[in-house]
Order: structure tokens, then sequence, then C-alpha cells
């Protein structure tokens, strides 16, 4: 059930009569507003959260807010402030709009978009008043991909193609970007159209030396293949990333990008994530494989350990292009399995890698006898089973590990003793009660370790409803 919602000037004017008519402190009288409309079921995401500054003058309204304080200085210093008193106004508003969702979705709903989005086009001649105007539009945009329009993304467009040699007004336009192809099909469809993709992937080219731009466009490719936007019956991600690959060499320029910025775990994270949207058919992955792609993140494995967030992602990307059965075999030739057990090993509190440790495994064993026996040989078994008892809450790592050991034992039976010796059936049957994404499965890791299960006949043939 969604919950209620009310408008910024409700929420300010209950704080402003707890504060007058119950003469109650700002602090206080902030708490009993909350605490209020939370015990009513509203929901508060969308509001500023703080006193607004002289609220006991009415004549102050809606304008109390500091974001509102700073758009109105943008809207009335828009035509006649000088360039430095425009510069200085327009960080202000950014740093407000930082400062969390409600404050940009309060100016957004107070007109700040076509203000900013003036101030971006009378102002890209200079490059610090450009990159300011930029970065306010970035900050205002960010979980309001809504926002933008026809004009706001041909502007976009025309500055990534106008301004190429500048790094850092091109990060904060991709940037810009990014923010609105999120959750945003159209806008990333119309973006596309107008001919985004070769100036993303043209900018992470000329510009390969800044770790910022580079991770900032990556992230903008992988965005842009999303499949996010609810509002969308189908959209076109799989299209997205088939014409980054084929028309624009996305894999190489990335593969590339990535050996530039060896010592950032930041951008090499965000390249391997990226890497992994864009693995989406079967030639992608063996592309990504003779392009050095596997041999770089078997590197990076064996040179990352102290990195969480940056072997998740190799694992992530490995699992993608491991779809593929010739780089199967790549992977466990190259010696995967033992790094990647390692890994689980060494991050055994860390739900995230542990998952895509256990997928990784998962796909390597699936159909192949022959990797199960290198898996089993490395002590996969054994850290899947240790995942399960660090994270029994963690419905992901549960799930992975349940269908890691259902595809060792599926072809390889023998190996089904060992696996219950450790525990597994137990483990098992607990993450089918308690959760239940868990539940097929996890009944079809034990139905193939050889243990009773209760499966139920969903469909008899028979008239009636599936339920009988």
């Amino acid at each position: 059930m969604s919950k209620r919602r009310i408008t910024q000037e409700t929420f300010d004017a209950v704080v402003r009569e707890n504060m007058e008519e119950f003469e109650m402190d700002p602090d206080e009288a902030l708490r009993e507003a909350v605490e209020q409309f939370e015990s009513q079921g509203v929901d508060l995401s969308c509001i500023v959260q703080v006193v607004p500054m002289g609220s006991s003058d009415d004549s102050q309204g809606e304008q109390t807010h500091e974001v509102l304080q700073a758009l109105e200085s943008l809207r009335v210093g828009k035509d006649t402030a000088a360039l430095p008193d425009v510069t200085a106004d327009i960080k202000c508003f950014t740093e407000q709009c930082s400062l969390g969702f409600a404050r940009r979705y309060l100016a957004a709903q107070k007109g700040a978009y076509p203000i900013v989005l003036s101030y971006c086009k009378k102002n890209m001649e200079e490059q610090d008043s450009a990159l300011a105007a930029l970065s306010a539009l970035a900050a205002l945009t960010d979980g309001q991909p809504d926002l933008l329009d026809e004009e706001g993304r041909q502007f976009l467009l025309d500055v990534l193609q106008k301004y190429q040699v500048d790094s850092s007004v091109t990060c904060a336009a991709i940037c810009v970007v990014r923010h609105c192809c999120i959750k945003h099909e159209q806008n990333r469809q119309d973006l596309v159209k107008g001919g985004v993709l070769p100036l993303l992937t043209g900018a992470i080219t000329r510009h390969s030396g800044s770790a910022e731009l580079v991770k900032e466009a990556s992230s903008a490719l992988r965005v842009i293949t999303f499949d996010d936007d609810v509002r969308v019956t189908f959209g076109h991600a799989h299209e997205h990333a088939k014409s980054i690959v084929l028309e624009h060499s996305g894999l190489k320029i990335l593969i590339e990008a990535a050996k530039a910025h060896l010592s950032n775990t930041s951008v090499l994270s965000e390249l391997c994530a990226t890497l992994s949207r864009l693995a989406v058919r079967n030639e992608f992955c063996q592309d990504i494989c003779d392009l050095g792609g596997l041999k770089f993140m078997m590197t990076l494995l064996a040179d990352s350990y102290e990195s969480p967030e940056l072997v998740r992602q190799v694992l992530s990307a490995i699992r993608a292009i491991a779809g593929n059965d010739d780089v199967k075999d790549a992977v466990v030739n190259a010696g995967g399995v033992d790094l990647i057990v390692i890994a689980m090993n060494r991050h055994t509190s860390n739900p995230a890698v542990c998952e895509q440790g256990c997928a990784c495994l998962s796909v390597l064993a699936l159909r192949k006898p022959n990797n199960c026996n290198v898996i089993m040989e490395n002590g996969a078994a054994i850290a899947a089973v240790q995942a399960m008892k660090t994270h029994p809450d963690a419905a992901n790592v549960q799930k992975q590990a349940c269908m890691l050991i259902r595809n060792l034992v599926a072809r390889m039976p023998n190996y089904s003793l060992q696996i219950l010796e450790l525990g597994a059936e137990g483990l098992i049957a607990r993450a089918v009660q308690t959760h239940e994404d868990c539940g097929d499965v996890g009944k079809a890791a034990l139905r193939d370790l050889g243990c009773k299960v209760e499966l139920r006949e969903l469909w008899t043939g028979k008239h009636g409803s599936i339920a009988n």
C-alpha cells in the first residue's frame, strides 16, 4: 500500500505551529512534526526535514529553506549579476542540492530546472562557469530524470560534441547524462538516437588518462544498458548493449582503458561492471576473452584481494562472460577456480563477495563435469558451505550456494556424500524454509544430493485451480 504524501508547505506550517502555538524550541518542534506525520503513515522522503529560516514570518512563506533562497538568488541574478556572482550563486545552489534528495526535489517543484538550464546555456564560454553550471544541473537531476526535456537533451549532446577537448566539462556533462538515464527508458532511447554512444566511447578514448572521466563515461554506458523503468513494458537494453559493442567497439575501448588505470580500484570496478552488462551474447563473451579481458581479470583477481568491491566486480564480470562454454574452460584452465576460492575465503565476512563467488563457480560447473572435478579439488564446496553458515540471512548468498551445490552433483553424484558430510543438507533445508527465493533451487539441490525432499505437484492436468 502506497503511503500518503504531503507538501513541503504543510510540513513547514506544522513545525511553525508547534513553535508558535505550543512554544516548542525549533528542534523539538521539528521532531514532533516528523513523529506526528510518520505515525499517520505519511511518506516524508521528499520533505526537507529542517526548521525553515525565519519560520515565524509568514511573509517569507515558501522561500525560507536555504535551497529556495539559493534558487531565488539565481532567479533574480539570471540576467543582471556579474559572472563571479553568478558562479558563487550556482555553487551555493549545487551545494544545497547535494545535501539530499528532498532539497533538490523541492527546488525542482519551484521551477529550478529551466533556470539552471538557462545558466548552463549562457555560461559555456568560460571553463569555470561552465563547469559550475553543469555541476548544478547534475546535482538537480540526480534522482529526477523526468526533468530532462528535449531542449536539455539537445544541449547535452551539443556540449559533448563541442567541448571534447575539455575533460572536466565533458565529465560534468556525462554525469548529467547518467543521472537522466537512470530509471528512464525514454531518455535513454532519445539520447542513443541523438548519438550519445559514440560521444561516450570517444570521450573514453580521447581522455583515457583521466580516471574521473573514464569512470563516469563507463558508468553512463552501463546505465544505458539498464532495463529499470517500471513504466515501460519492453526496453531497449539488449539493443543498446549490442550497439555499444558492434558499432562503437565498446569492449576494446573499455579493456584498453582498464589497462591505463591498474592502480585505481574504483575505475577498475566500474569498468568490470560495465563489461558485465555488455556480455549479452555468446560471441561477445568470447570477444572479451580474445581481447585479453579474461587474462586481465585473472591478474586483477590475483593482485587485488584487499579490495572487496573490486573483487566483487571482477567475479561478476567472470560470471557474465562464463556464460560461453568455451570461456568456462578458459577460466578453469587459467587457474580461475583457485583464485575465486581464495577470494571467497579471504572475504568470508562479505556477503557480496560470497554471493558472486558462488555464482561464478556455479556457472563454471554448469554442464561441465571436468570443471566440477577442479572446483571440488580446490575446496569450493567447503567455501560455499562456510558462506551459508556465515550469512544465514543473506538470501542471495544462500540461493547461489544452493545453485553451486546442485550444479556440482547434478552430473557428478559421486560428490554427494562429500558435500553432505560438510553439513550441507541442514543448511539447504534451512535456506528453503527461511528464504522464498531459495525454494526451487534448494529443493533441486537436496534432490540431486539424494536427500528426502517433498516436491509438490502444481498441476495434474485436471480442471480447477493449480493450487489444488
